[in-house]
């Protein structure tokens, strides 16, 4: 129930009753005032707290900010690029928070605080002094009231009526102050409903202001969240590939160390223990020695591996002689001495076993040197990519094609290995291979099938994509621009043997139907690299540094899944012409959404475009070096970098371009390849589309024919002359 009223009419007659309600009116704003003050001490204590709170968040934003991830390689992927940049996004939200965090705090002492003290000081402060008023008139009135009763009578009729008078005074004047004193109770308690309060709500609208600023913060960072879960995703995934890739090859060193020892430029390296003599004796120092055969050359390293730093300075000599040490000569085991050409005496040198010791007296005596040739993990057996080669893996394709192109996981689980090795030895016997017509039973599950496909391309003699080209592929997924990436690997792709480009373009039109289905499958073009990355383009040398680079690996197999039609259908552009005619009439990139493969990457070194085509031309002559001789003809014939068509293998279909050697005006040409028109001035077609009225363009590289009754533009790589 409410505080009753306080009429005007009950100050005249100041009754116990008034007084009673006055007095619950006076205990209310006493404990108005006293709930104000704590209220306004909580409330510091919370902006206090708040910017103790920013300040802590502003701290942390500034470590997140300041800390830098380090990858592996000389180059990242588009995924790492992604998470290297989440700290300093996560740093600029928190940033962008506290600054309207401060703006609320900054605000917080004007809207809450202020008002508040000024409430509680000039209105419940006002009320007090008009009590303390009240209660003294009470007390002056009361007196003279008492003083008067207690007159006499007998008094004077004169001094009785100014005596009359004087408390009439003093009666009138306790009225009016009662009257004011009620009012000013009454105001207050009626203020406080809005003067109290107001300042409440706008600190509230503060906060919500507050709160609203970090959820558009929020809306803002929706698309950065759901890149960064992506790239977060892609690279557990080829973290868990990429170790357990480390993980075997860790033991595999642990196994047998010899085997798999790193191709190095030095002859032989490691560390020897050097005779040295000093003042008080001889004493024997650590060095970290390598030799070169070639230039007989001997470097000396003195290194501490306790310590981990050098303990002077290097030293080179050239090798003049190498002797081994007998063990009854000296103390010291393992001992072989060293004549150099430009050092005077005698070195000795102690090596770390007998083992070590006759490794470096063959490397110095002039012998060959023991080299462990890198061997490929995959069983060689009979696999070949000859006819029952292709008929494997064709077989395989229409089993998954038809009977499991929608499973989840599809290639990414694993078959039984007894059940896959009985299902290859079916399909590798030459009397099945020869049943063209004969599919896969459907007894055998598609696990089976996609473990047998992916087995039977590791058991090749070499990668499909061939070793030689491996590091040209890396390089090409590390380029900034995904144009010239697809165009790299385009190239490429050309420069690989007939047979191994065919069954890439096989296995690779596949791919791109498993992937189109990857909302059932869950296979996206991202899945199918990390599968078929290390398959394809397995490095000959199986080093850290090389599982490194799955990764690129993987990226290389996105592109070619992705851009199959345009790597396979047609051919590369010719440098300096066709190359020139397509990056100038190309779309901008901007226009199309990005995929997977198509982020930039960062290298620590951008070479100039010049440079970058010297070093591609470089990489590729050093590679042509490497190919056997029918690669060689394919890659210096003067058709560049267009594929070889001349195939022995009857199940392999081959389109044969021809190339007029002048350009004969308004003749019909028949279209080689497909081609999809990028320029409203291109025309778009089909293989084996027929064009009427084909004669040269004023654009290079380029004819004008006539389509349907459309005239266009046609490549002139694409078409033969009829």
């Amino acid at each position: 129930m409410g505080l009753p009223a306080l009429e005007f009419s009950d100050c005249c007659l100041d009754s116990p009753h008034f007084r009673e309600t006055l007095k619950s009116h006076e205990a209310e704003l006493d404990k108005t005032n006293k709930f104000i003050k704590e209220l306004i001490k909580d409330g510091k204590s919370l902006i206090s707290a708040l910017k103790n709170l920013s300040s802590a968040k502003r701290k942390f934003a500034d470590s997140l900010n300041d800390f830098k991830f380090q990858w592996i390689g000389d180059a990242e992927t588009d995924d790492e690029m992604c998470i290297a940049r989440s700290l300093q996004e996560f740093a600029t939200v928190l940033r962008n928070l506290e600054d309207e965090r401060s703006r609320m705090i900054e605000n917080a002492s004007e809207v809450l605080i202020t008002p508040l003290e000024k409430f509680r000081k000039e209105q419940i402060g006002a009320a007090r002094e008009a009590k303390k008023k009240y209660d003294k008139e009470t007390e002056k009135y009361c007196g003279i009231l008492e003083k008067h009763l207690n007159l006499s009578s007998k008094k004077k009729e004169s001094q009785l009526q100014e005596a009359d008078s004087q408390v009439d005074l003093v009666r009138q004047h306790f009225y009016e102050v009662s009257l004011e004193y009620v009012f000013k109770v009454q105001e207050v308690q009626e203020r406080k409903m809005f003067e109290f309060v107001e300042p409440l709500l706008a600190f509230l609208q503060g906060l919500f202001t507050f709160y609203h600023h970090g959820y558009e913060l929020a809306k803002d960072f929706g698309d950065f969240k759901t890149q960064l879960t992506i790239s977060i995703q892609n690279t557990r995934n080829r973290f868990e590939g990429t170790r357990s890739e480390v993980e075997s090859l860790m033991k595999k060193m642990k196994e047998n160390p010899l085997e798999h020892k790193t191709i190095s430029p030095y002859t032989m390296e490691g560390y020897l223990y050097v005779q040295e003599k000093r003042h008080f004796g001889t004493s024997w120092v650590k060095h970290y020695c390598t030799y070169q055969r070639d230039s007989k050359q001997i470097t000396m390293v003195p290194f501490d591996q306790k310590s981990g730093g050098k303990g002077g300075e290097d030293e080179s000599i050239t090798l003049k002689s190498c002797t081994r040490r007998k063990t009854d000569s000296i103390e010291k085991r393992f001992c072989f001495d060293v004549e150099a050409v430009d050092r005077p005496g005698v070195i000795t040198m102690q090596a770390l076993s007998e083992e070590d010791r006759r490794l470096w007296m063959e490397a110095m005596d002039g012998r060959e040197p023991v080299y462990n040739s890198n061997k490929d993990s995959q069983n060689e057996g009979t696999a070949q990519l000859d006819s029952i080669g292709f008929s494997i893996i064709r077989k395989c394709i229409h089993a998954v094609e038809t009977r499991g192109i929608n499973e989840q996981g599809l290639y990414r689980i694993v078959g039984v290995n007894s059940r896959v090795q009985k299902l290859l030895s079916v399909l590798m016997d030459p009397k099945a291979a020869s049943e063209t017509e004969t599919d896969i039973c459907a007894e055998w599950e598609i696990k089976t099938v996609t473990s047998a496909l992916k087995t039977y391309l590791r058991m090749l003699p070499g990668p499909l994509m061939m070793y030689q080209f491996q590091r040209s592929f890396i390089k090409a997924a590390k380029l900034e621009n995904q144009e010239t990436r697809v165009s790299e690997i385009h190239s490429l792709v050309h420069r690989l043997p007939e047979k191994n480009r065919q069954m890439l373009q096989l296995l690779m039109n596949h791919l791109a139907n498993v992937a189109n289905n990857h909302k059932q499958n869950l296979m996206t073009v991202a899945n199918l690299g990390v599968v078929f990355g290390p398959t394809l383009l397995r490095p000959q040398e199986e080093t850290v540094a090389a599982i490194m680079d799955i990764k690129f690996q993987n990226i290389v197999i996105e592109i070619l899944i992705e851009n199959h039609e345009k790597i396979f259908n047609t051919v590369p552009d010719v440098p300096l012409t066709n190359a020139q005619l397509h990056l100038s009439r190309k779309k901008s990139s901007d226009s199309k959404p990005p995929s997977c493969s198509e982020r930039p990457l960062t290298l620590f070194h951008a070479m100039p475009s010049t440079e970058k085509l010297e070093q591609r031309n470089s990489i590729i002559n050093s590679s042509l070096e490497s190919v056997s001789s029918s690669a060689n003809s394919i890659l210096n014939s003067s058709s560049s970098l267009q594929p070889n068509m001349n195939s022995s293998d009857p199940n392999l279909d081959v389109v044969k371009p021809t190339r007029p050697n002048s350009l004969t005006p308004f003749r019909k040409a028949k279209a080689l390849y497909a081609c999809k028109a990028e320029h409203d001035s291109e025309l778009s077609f089909t293989a084996g589309t027929i064009f009427d009225n084909v004669h040269p363009s004023q654009e290079p590289g380029w004819l004008e024919g006539t389509l349907n009754g459309k005239t266009g533009l046609i490549p002139e790589n694409y078409v033969e002359f009829l």
